[in-house]
Formats: structure tokens, sequence, C-alpha cells
């Protein structure tokens, strides 16, 4: 039977009193006071209130409101030098080493293109506008092509990076969760290291990976993984120490050790999230590895920044419509995949 209480009911007649605790306290605002003051200081010296200031004024020069803003100016300047993105890729046929007219490349050819320089006129002292005709080596796809083998690349450091992280992290994860870290000692030392691994950017941990591997993708995986790796041994150990504790008081009454309790009762309730997680660093990955790329470490970050420093904006373009398709096309796939798995 089920054990149930009647509801108390105040007598017949009697006064009642309904009195309800004010919301808030006069501690709470105290806090909200000093919140704000705070977001003020510091909103005022990061230059929020110029920038609340030039996102207004864009609006207004958008439905006509305002004559001029910087922001729409500046905008534009960008998207026009960014749009068309570049498609081709033209090589001046007197620079290729090794050229075999009769052996083209697929899909190019040769043209004739004038080209205008400025150069130093000797007697005067001035720069001059020259013109000359040169042959040109035309691959129609020729760029597109180049910025996805350069994105193979960024995807296959990505991939290593993630890798290295999760053979890195599985380890320091076991001796980070305090209910299967043999000693305090263990414990203390695996989450100094986790931290350690977080607290540097990668962007940092490649400048000194490439001063000492080169330049190259090695740097780049090393960077990854290394970042990647603090950050899933801090969520594997928290998943491991948050996990159900009744399966495995069930196992270690059976005489099991920890292993086969992590493995049999802590590692099916984690899987799902560890899945997860592995994800999206693999996604995050691949749109960081784009950016140590500027500092050396391979991928398509190189070519970015060297198209960008030759004021290239349609190559710009290109590159970053291609880091687009290629996180989209990511997303997807892991989402097929996870909903297999989990």
């Amino acid at each position: 039977m089920m054990n149930t209480r009647p509801i108390p009911v105040p007598a017949q007649g009697s006064a009642l009193h309904w009195q309800l605790s004010a919301p808030y306290t006069y501690k709470h605002i105290l806090l909200l006071i000093v919140v704000a003051t705070v977001l003020i200081v510091t909103g005022h010296r990061t230059e929020m209130d110029r920038m609340a200031a030039m996102t207004v004024q864009a609006l207004g020069y958008t439905v006509g409101l305002v004559d001029d803003s910087q922001v729409v100016r500046g905008l534009s300047r960008v998207g026009q030098s960014m749009w068309p993105p570049a498609v081709a890729e033209s090589e001046e046929i007197g620079r290729l080493q090794d050229f075999d007219r009769d052996r083209l490349p697929p899909f190019s050819r040769i043209e004739m293109q004038e080209r205008v320089e400025q150069k130093m006129n000797l007697e005067t002292l001035q720069l001059e506008a020259t013109s000359e005709t040169v042959e040109v080596l035309v691959q129609p796809f020729g760029y597109v092509w180049t910025v996805f083998v350069k994105m193979i690349e960024t995807l296959e450091i990505a991939l290593w990076g993630t890798i290295l992280s999760v053979l890195l992290s599985v380890p320091l994860a076991y001796f980070a969760a305090s209910n299967y870290s043999p000693n305090r000692f263990t414990y203390t030392v695996a989450r100094g290291g986790i931290s350690l691994l977080r607290s540097a950017p990668e962007l940092i941990v490649a400048l000194f990976l490439v001063l000492a591997y080169g330049f190259g993708p090695i740097a780049g995986v090393l960077a990854l993984g290394l970042h990647a790796a603090g950050f899933l041994g801090k969520f594997y150990a928290e998943d491991i120490e948050n996990a159900d504790k009744k399966p495995q008081e069930a196992l270690e009454a059976i005489g099991a050790g920890k292993l086969k309790t992590l493995w049999y009762a802590v590692l099916p309730q984690v899987l799902p999230q560890y899945i997860a997680y592995t994800a999206y660093i693999l996604d995050r990955n691949l749109r960081m590895a784009t950016v140590i790329g500027l500092v050396g470490a391979g991928g398509i970050g190189q070519e970015l920044k060297g198209r960008f420093d030759m004021f290239q904006y349609g190559h710009v373009m290109t590159i970053l419509i291609a880091i687009f398709v290629f996180v989209f096309v990511l997303d997807q796939l892991q989402a097929r995949i996870r909903a297999r798995l989990i």
C-alpha cells in the first residue's frame, strides 16, 4: 500500500497570513552594482562603447539615416577586393623548370599576356610604368587544386593531432580521476600536467616547435595534440569521477580490480560523451590547423598567409570558402558516425 498523508487544512474560521520573501536582498543589489561597475570600466578599456557607436552608425547608414560609416566602407573595400574568388592559376613559362610544351598539364593552355611593371629610370631616378608581353601557362582550375591539396594536408594534421591527444589523454585521465588514481601524488601530478597542456595556446606551442622541428606539419601535429590532450584529459577524468557508482560497487563486490571495473562499469557510461568530446576536438583541430599554419606549421595556413601578404585577396577568398566547405562536410560526417555509434 502507498503511504499517503492527508493535505493539511487550516481550521475553519482561522485567519490566514501569507507572506513571500523578497526575491532579492541588499546583497544581491550590492553584487549587481559591483558587476555593473566592472563591466563599465572594462568595457571602456576594451572600447566596447566605441564599437557600439560604430555599429549603430553602420546600421544607420544601411537604412539611409547616416551619410557615412567607417565600418561599411571597410567591409565594402574588403568585399570588393576578395571577389571574385581565384580559381585559375597562371605562371610565367620562363620561370618554370623543365617545361615541356608538348606535355602540358590537363586542361591547361599557353597564353600571351601583357604585364605592366613599375621600374626605376636610372636617368630620372623615378618609377615609370613599363609593359612587356610574356608567355604564361594558364591552368583554369589550378588554384582550386592547390587549395584542395593544402586542405587535405590540413585535415591530416588535424586528424593526427586528435589521435595524439587521445593517446596522451587516456593515461592522464586515469591518473587524474580521484576515484581511480593510485595515490594523491599521482593525482596531483596528472592534474598539473593537464593544466600545463591546456595553459599553452596552440599558436605559442607551434612557434617553439617550428624552431625545433622546422617548418612543416610535424610542428602542427604536436602543437594540436599537446594542447588538445589537456582538454580531453580533463573531460575524460571528470566523467570517470561522475559515473554512476552502483555498477562499480557491484563489480568491486565480486572481486573485480580497478581496470576491470573501469572497463565494464565506467566505460559504457562515458563512451557517448567521449565520442562527442573527441569529435569536437577533431572539428576544433581542423580550424586551429589553419591558424598555426600562419607560423609555418604546415597546412592551408601557410598558403593563406602568403597570399594575404601579397595582397591577393581573391586567393584568400578561395581559401576561406574551402575551409568552410571542409568544416561543414566534416561536421556532417561526424553527425552520422555519432548517430551510428551512440
